[in-house]
């Protein structure tokens, strides 16, 4: 018997087959879910041709979280493959160049930085909320917002405003019976990862420092995280980070 056996996940940013939501999609199928993905525009070409590597057939549904028709629509276009949903995988984040140079950047790029990487969260929780019961489990993915990372710079504060939402997220949907938590993993080379410039500051300093020592090439670890947190599993916990980042976090 499977961890998720008879539940129905919907899971957003599967991009590549070395993106941590491509692994949590993998793990959730092995261990007995339905899995049911989203993308949008050209990615939406990416998207489909990554979920034929998924051990099994994924459907795929149009979400861009910006787009409030999109949002609008989530739940009715989710319903011509699942009657219901019971978890969430929110693995969306971006900011423009311009967001990675803190005293520099523009409210516009700051805007999108928090729109798409923390907005996004509230915004994707009240679109799925229809499909969502109690036992149901939202979980997202952050980069530990509690200090001034090198290089991050509004990303970090997008992190920051994401953490927050998780929480506020978790006091207005608890009543309901609806989990949310979220992961903080350490660096991985994503896709994501690679359009921070100077990313290779994290690659090289974490593997160190982290007493568990860290693998920034192996999502796994992180994947079954998320995996573990979609099953009933943490029936009472909830507005909770859990690090993934082979104890960094806890180290001076």
């Amino acid at each position: 018997m499977g961890l998720l056996d008879g539940r129905t996940l919907l899971v957003t940013g599967v991009l590549t087959d070395s993106s941590i939501a491509f692994h949590v999609a993998r793990l959730a199928q092995e261990e007995g879910a339905d899995v049911v993905l989203t993308s949008f525009g050209r990615q939406m070409k990416i998207t489909t041709a990554i979920a034929r590597r998924l051990p099994k057939p994924a459907p795929l549904v149009e979400l861009d979280v910006t787009n409030s028709e999109d949002l609008d629509a989530l739940a009715d276009r989710v319903r011509e493959h699942t009657k219901a949903l019971h978890g969430v995988v929110h693995s969306i984040g971006f900011a423009p160049k311009g967001a990675f140079d803190f005293l520099n950047a523009s409210w516009e790029d700051v805007s999108t930085a928090l729109q798409v990487s923390a907005y996004s969260l509230k915004a994707l929780g009240v679109a799925a909320k229809p499909l969502l019961g109690p036992g149901s489990s939202i979980v997202g993915l952050t980069f530990d917002a509690r200090y001034a990372w090198p290089v991050y710079d509004w990303m970090g504060v997008a992190k920051a405003a994401f953490e927050s939402t998780a929480r506020y997220l978790a006091r207005e949907l608890g009543p309901e019976g609806i989990r949310v938590n979220l992961v903080a993993a350490g660096p991985i080379r994503t896709t994501a990862a690679k359009s921070i410039p100077g990313f290779e500051a994290f690659e090289d300093v974490w593997p160190e420092k982290a007493p568990l020592g860290w693998d920034i090439t192996n999502p796994e670890p992180t994947a079954r995280t998320v995996t573990v947190l979609l099953s009933d599993w943490f029936p009472a916990t909830t507005g909770e980070i859990v690090h993934v980042d082979g104890g960094f976090h806890a180290m001076g």
